[in-house]
């Protein structure tokens, strides 16, 4: 069973990449990454490739996803650009805004997964394993069950082994319904590197421990009754 896992470096994805393997992954567990512009990236993709060698990933695509510098400007907080009209949300703010979070990236996650389902092709994947999340801060449209289950329809729709044997791939997302303290205790069950995950959206290299993504973090180790090992300034 072949499976590809879209690794980000955070600690969504490496729980999920563990869950992939305890599935039977096994030694056919792919990766692959994703540069966007994002304020992190660096940090974030340098993680990812730490923890893909941890688990010993089959292969590791990095794709650098090419649009133009500034694509996203002033769309989100998460890229960085001249027209940059977001900072990213920081308590007490964080959690609390109205509709969409400015951390959204508008498409991101479609465009991830059209890259992966063509990765998956040319390594005959069975599963694309995703760490969407629907539960905890984020209130983004696409780490929907709907957003997931339609995606899988069109993207399968254009795929020629589906078309000429009806193999289809499955999306995969087992932490879609978990709060941040279930996906620890999840991560901490299989043994998964949480030390090497990174979550900051800032990039620093340690965490800012500010942003709303150290805050949920820290807030769920403290839950789970254990140390949040990831270095903060």
């Amino acid at each position: 069973m072949t499976s590809l896992v879209m690794l980000s470096g955070g600690l969504d994805s490496t729980v999920t990449s563990c869950i992939a393997k305890s599935r039977g992954a096994g030694q056919d567990l792919h990766a692959i990454s994703f540069s966007y512009g994002q304020r992190h990236g660096e940090r974030e993709l340098e993680q990812a490739g730490i923890i893909g060698e941890t688990l010993g990933v089959k292969s590791h695509q990095f794709v650098r996803i090419p649009f133009n510098e500034n694509f996203f400007d002033g769309a989100t907080s998460l890229v960085v650009g001249d027209k940059q009209e977001f900072n990213v949300p920081t308590p007490p703010k964080a959690g609390t805004e109205e509709g969409i979070p400015n951390t959204w990236v508008p498409q991101r996650n479609m465009l991830f997964l059209t890259y992966a389902f063509g990765y998956a092709d040319t390594i005959k994947a069975d599963y694309i394993y995703t760490g969407f999340n629907a539960v905890d801060y984020s209130g983004y449209p696409d780490c929907r069950p709907e957003f997931v289950l339609a995606a899988t329809q069109a993207l399968n729709l254009a795929r020629k082994r589906f078309v000429e044997e009806g193999h289809t791939i499955s999306i995969e997302t087992p932490i879609i319904d978990k709060s941040k303290v279930e996906i620890i205790e999840w991560g901490i069950l299989l043994d998964s590197p949480l030390n090497l995950t990174y979550s900051c959206y800032n990039g620093g290299q340690k965490a800012c421990g500010e942003c709303d993504s150290c805050q949920i973090r820290l807030s769920a180790f403290a839950q789970v009754g254990i140390a949040d090992p990831t270095e903060y300034n």
